[in-house]
């Protein structure tokens, strides 16, 4: 391998570790309100529903432009395995999450998983994106670094309420995207494959964040708060993140 080959594949790398860091700075809103009680909790698992509908809108689009049916195979594929690891980790009589436990630790590891899920596609169109040109490369890199933000602020508002520190949210919001510099390289790499995998890696985020939304948020939302105070929470989070978004697709 050249110099010149080895220095874009430390580029590529460093382009998506960056992007997988700020997530992290979702996380940085509740270090000044940490402690959530009571409907507070329903409103913030409302506001990360409505986070994740909007990250999730975003993939779709992005998949159906590449390919209709590898997007919809992907949603398919994404609502079923996601089904099923939240049936799996609810039949474990044990279930601990740092010091979280039943109940809290399927919620935790589910939104972590989920959105670890999520970011799979995010690395591979990092990957695919610096494959094209450099320019092209740093402009998605940017825009994805830019909407981890509020995911990882998704991840935080899951977490945080129930007795996760800050601090640890913030990392566990890295930990989700760590995908993203792992899988950039060899999409960059071999780019003709991952392209074609990725609208369904986009179907399959998208699928696997709206059935946390639709199966998880929602309802322990609606048990928490009452429904005028939870759907203005979610649409008000979703509201914001869509409006982020299409700056971003304007810039």
């Amino acid at each position: 391998m050249s110099p010149a080959d080895t220095t874009d594949l430390i580029v590529v790398f460093a382009a998506a570790l960056v992007t997988a860091l700020a997530t992290g700075l979702g996380a940085v809103p509740l270090a000044f309100a940490p402690r959530l009680a009571g409907s507070t909790v329903g409103l913030a698992n409302a506001a990360a529903a409505g986070c994740m509908v909007a990250a999730s809108g975003l993939l779709l689009y992005e998949g159906l432009v590449e390919s209709v049916s590898g997007t919809f195979a992907g949603v398919v594929v994404g609502v079923a395995f996601t089904a099923v690891a939240a049936r799996v980790i609810a039949t474990r009589t044990t279930v601990r999450f740092e010091e979280l436990a039943q109940a809290d630790a399927r919620k935790a590891l589910l939104i972590v998983g989920v959105m670890t899920a999520h970011s799979v596609a995010e690395g591979i169109g990092v990957g695919v994106s610096f494959a094209d040109t450099e320019s092209v490369g740093f402009t998605t890199a940017v825009a994805i670094a830019v909407h981890n933000i509020p995911e990882g602020l998704a991840i935080s508002l899951v977490l945080v309420p129930r007795g996760i520190p800050v601090l640890h949210a913030a990392g566990w919001s890295i930990v989700s995207s760590l995908p993203q510099p792992l899988l950039a390289l060899p999409a960059f790499l071999f780019v003709a494959t991952f392209s074609s995998l990725l609208p369904v890696g986009l179907g399959f985020a998208a699928g696997a964040m709206l059935w946390m939304v639709v199966a998880e948020l929602i309802p322990e939302a609606l048990r928490a708060a009452p429904v005028g105070r939870v759907v203005l929470s979610g649409s008000v989070a979703l509201a914001v993140l869509v409006g982020f978004q299409l700056l971003l697709l304007a810039a």
